[in-house]
């Protein structure tokens, strides 16, 4: 159904102001397209009737040079045939506007036909309404227009301040926004075609006007090629200039000119409070840079990295949705600044269910620094491999139990021992740690999160339960063997 808006004058006094009254009519678009060729219909009949009026008139100008006493006369036929016209056109419903519209003319016709000047006048006013009639039967009927908008009013959209504020946010930010397509190359089995396939995509944000783009690294892992998108729809090859696993963060980089790149405002996560507005921009499910809003529900959350389950601290947890897709895109605050990255969801079917997770800017900021300098990120480590929590637990001790430290790791170093099998095949337990700098270690996370505080070449003392006493063991941290 579409709505043609109809106005009627409850009254023409010409010494007062006249009092519109607005209704709504529902009709069907067969109906509005009957309606306009009626209103066609009538405007040809009174063309017709108005030229034949002033032909009338102009022909009793010119015999009045003649004589006058047939002027009367004339006058009187004009007025008939004027009105054998109008009544001829009585078949159709007219409306009360067109009718008085047409009336008055008449009336202005007949009277200003005393004065060759007047009578000039007229013809002028008789010409442009043929004009005007022209050209509205020519819209009408010749332009392809919408039968239901021709009849209805469309008012300006009224939003609210909070509505603005948004709508102002994305459209700033999202030239900042980018889409990555991760391909991967494999060969076809019957042609030995190599093709490049893709296997996963993913959001980012321009960093700096360098070209460097962060995302998230499991958005980029295995690819073969990588591929940016920018808001504009031109795509760039991208190269990987490093990536920290431990901390799901990646940087890329696109060799394009300044002025097509907009990097994301930084902010600051640590003064971050629950329950003020987040605003999440991404590519959910490959659909082009989609707007999620939603409130921080907490603070200081851990999840463990996609890629080596080392634990990720003081991650921020919103409600705002957050798809496949969304990885690697920005969260921003109310002011448009960048508050973390969103990196992962809680759910058990995969989409989104009100629980998403973002890395703080805060340690997003640094890490870049890093892998931006040297391409990779210096992280120190004891050089040890550890067993599951659950299996410690069982043991009924608190602590990390040291499964395997390398001779030439900084733990073998130091003397820390490993779990092994007597000769008889039993199997005897290693060091478990206990504390690191004073700092009570009851599982892994524990550990990691005292570790990220640390530097390489700290010297740090690790407190051990060493089959039935505690013994207190220095080491000095050293990097991954493969970031030396």
């Amino acid at each position: 159904m579409s709505r043609s808006y109809k106005k009627r004058n409850d009254d023409h006094n010409s010494t007062s102001k006249s009092n519109t009254q607005s209704t709504y009519k529902y009709t069907t678009p067969k109906q509005v397209i009957n309606l306009q060729k009626a209103l066609v219909i009538i405007l040809l009949q009174e063309m017709a009737a108005t030229t034949i009026a002033h032909s009338s008139l102009s022909s009793a100008i010119s015999r009045s040079f003649f004589t006058r006493k047939h002027t009367s006369k004339v006058r009187s036929n004009t007025i008939i045939a004027y009105k054998t016209r109008v009544s001829s056109s009585n078949s159709v419903k007219i409306s009360d506007a067109i009718l008085s519209f047409f009336a008055t003319k008449k009336q202005e016709a007949i009277s200003s036909s005393a004065s060759s000047k007047s009578v000039i006048n007229s013809t002028f006013d008789s010409i442009f309404v043929v004009c005007t009639s022209l050209a509205l039967s020519f819209s009408l009927v010749v332009v392809n227009v919408d039968p239901a908008s021709a009849f209805v009013v469309s008012t300006p959209r009224k939003l609210q301040s909070d509505e603005l504020a948004t709508v102002r946010l994305f459209k700033e930010n999202t030239p900042s926004v980018v889409y990555i397509t991760n391909l991967a190359t494999k060969q076809d089995a019957f042609t030995l075609d190599v093709l490049e396939v893709p296997q996963g995509s993913g959001s980012g944000f321009i960093w700096d006007t360098q070209g460097h783009i962060v995302t998230n690294y499991h958005v980029i892992r295995g690819a073969s090629d990588l591929r940016v998108t920018l808001a504009d729809q031109s795509t760039y090859e991208a190269k990987v200039v490093g990536y920290d696993q431990d901390k799901d963060v990646a940087v890329l980089s696109i060799d394009v000119t300044k002025e097509k790149l907009r990097p994301v405002p930084l902010g600051v996560s640590a003064d971050l409070l629950v329950g003020q507005k987040v605003f999440a921009i991404g590519n959910p499910f490959g659909l082009d840079h989609t707007l999620t809003t939603g409130v921080i529900s907490g603070l200081r959350r851990e999840i463990s990295s996609a890629a080596t389950g080392r634990p990720i601290q003081d991650v921020i947890q919103t409600d705002a949705a957050i798809n496949p897709g969304n990885s690697g895109g920005p969260l921003l605050d109310s002011s448009g600044s960048l508050i973390g990255i969103n990196t992962a969801i809680y759910s058990p079917s995969g989409a989104s269910s009100g629980v998403g997770f973002s890395i703080p800017v805060d340690t997003v900021a640094g890490i870049v620094d890093q892998l931006v300098k040297y391409g990779k990120v210096t992280r120190p480590i004891l050089g040890i491999k550890f067993a599951p929590d659950q299996s410690v637990e069982q043991l009924g001790v608190s602590g990390v139990l040291i499964l395997d430290a390398p001779p030439a790791g900084p733990a073998g170093k130091a003397g820390l021992l490993s779990t092994k099998r007597d000769a008889y095949g039993r199997l005897v337990l290693g060091d478990i740690i206990t504390s690191v700098n004073g700092k009570k270690v009851t599982n892994g996370s524990d550990l990691y999160r005292i570790l990220d505080t640390c530097k390489v070449g700290d010297k740090v003392t690790v407190e051990v339960l060493r089959g039935d006493h505690q013994e207190k063991v220095p080491v000095i941290l050293e990097p991954k063997p493969d970031e030396s």
